[in-house]
């Protein structure tokens, strides 16, 4: 009798679980496909094509439309950590496009949404070089903006050929 009262609590937990909070591990979820999140999807690509179009052409108004005027953007370079503010970051933007402009590639990889908050992953290839950019976004009246990037820079697979 004990064994089967320790099977029932077992099942009982599991059904516990497998409830509206189920684990990750459980069959994901279809969103909704609704105007709404077409428009937010739409929104998030359009904060991200700013920052794209401030790096390819080098003028820094386009990253202000991308982010907040709150933003951070911190990665690893040479081993040590770089944390710029908004200013700082648009500063490095000279107003010129990169002289290897023609050859770069980026894509947005990734777009997660939940409400008035987002997060994108995107990728920069130039030459030798891979930037793997995470954005976190949020919804600010009807706009979406960059609340904070963090990237990674690695050597790109065609690199060293």
């Amino acid at each position: 009798m004990k064994n089967r009262f320790g099977h029932v609590l077992f099942a009982c937990s599991l059904l516990a679980l497998s409830g509206p909070e189920a684990p990750a591990s459980s069959a994901p979820r279809e969103g909704p496909s609704t105007a709404t999140s077409d428009s937010a999807q739409e929104g998030i690509r359009a904060a991200i094509q700013h920052y794209c179009k401030g790096h390819a052409t080098g003028d820094s108004s386009h990253i202000r439309k991308a982010f907040l005027p709150t933003a951070h953007i911190e990665g690893v370079r040479e081993g040590k950590l770089t944390s710029w503010t908004l200013d700082e970051y648009c500063a490095l933007f000279k107003g010129q496009p990169p002289a290897d402009e023609g050859t770069r590639v980026r894509t947005i990889d990734l777009i997660d949404l939940s409400g008035s908050a987002a997060m994108a992953k995107a990728t920069l290839v130039h030459g030798e070089t891979t930037f793997t950019d995470y954005f976190v976004l949020l919804q600010v009246g009807d706009e979406w903006r960059i609340a904070n990037k963090v990237y990674s820079r690695a050597q790109s697979r065609s690199g060293g050929r």
